[in-house]
């Protein structure tokens, strides 16, 4: 697999970077990456991975473009109202760059579907951006057992976090490290605390960028490591997670 000349210009400022150059390019196109939830997070990790180069993209959401979501949501236009969303968000994604093989899962993600769907797609990342916490447990434990990067992202309000997650290393934590083994989570979504639009922009594509960085590693490794992010504040820390030696997910991998 070759880049064509084609290729070379559009991924120029890539390939200029000697932390990628061509042979990451190369690695990039050849990666196949399930998004799981094309929402406010979703929405812009999206276009950014698209308009890398990643070869394949495999975008899951159940739900249905809404007015209320364009304040965020930008991947999705007027015309998109009532349209699914997963559908929306690859033929957005194969028209910004018709290099990439985007599939949009419209479905409700369940632990026996996403099984097989990570058994047999061969994913190389997974990007979960959900706002259902029961969801984002049962992905973290699908990676885990899979040995597939996991990148989390999320918002509320003003504020974001985001962290990678590989717990079948010595070093590294799983998800449920940072969790604990079973999380009372409050059942608060957006719609009823709200979310700052330009936030849920930033924390996509800072997660569209560990995905790259997942497949083609520059910089410091970011697995372990939980950034927040306090827009109100305009503060930003970076927390190291330690691997609690007895969590039930990942001290047994």
């Amino acid at each position: 697999m070759n880049l064509t000349d084609e290729e070379l210009d559009r991924y120029a400022r890539h390939i200029v970077l000697k932390e990628i150059g061509g042979a990451g390019q190369l690695k990039l196109a050849r990666a196949h990456v399930v998004v799981i939830g094309a929402g406010g997070i979703g929405s812009p990790a999206i276009q950014y991975l698209a308009a890398a180069g990643l070869g394949r993209l495999t975008i899951i959401d159940d739900d249905r473009v809404d007015l209320s979501n364009l304040q965020r949501q930008t991947i999705f236009g007027t015309a998109d109202i009532g349209m699914a969303k997963a559908s929306a968000a690859a033929t957005r994604a194969r028209a910004l760059n018709p290099h990439v093989d985007a599939l949009g899962l419209v479905q409700r993600l369940t632990a026996q579907a996403a099984a097989r769907l990570f058994e047999d797609a061969g994913a190389d990342v997974i990007l979960d951006g959900t706002d259902n916490f029961e969801t984002r447990l049962m992905v973290a434990d699908l990676a885990l057992r899979h040995r597939i990067p996991l990148v989390s992202a999320a918002v509320g309000q003003f504020e974001g976090q985001l962290g990678v997650f590989r717990g079948w290393e010595a070093d590294k934590p799983c998800y449920r490290c940072f969790t604990g083994p079973s999380p009372e989570m409050p059942g608060i979504n957006c719609a009823e605390q709200g979310v700052l639009g330009a936030l849920t922009g930033m924390l996509g594509s800072l997660a569209a960028l560990e995905v790259i960085r997942a497949i083609v590693p520059f910089g410091e490794d970011s697995a372990g490591k939980l950034l927040i992010a306090d827009t109100l504040a305009l503060r930003f820390r970076t927390l190291r997670l330690p691997k609690d030696p007895a969590c039930p997910a990942c001290s047994k991998v």
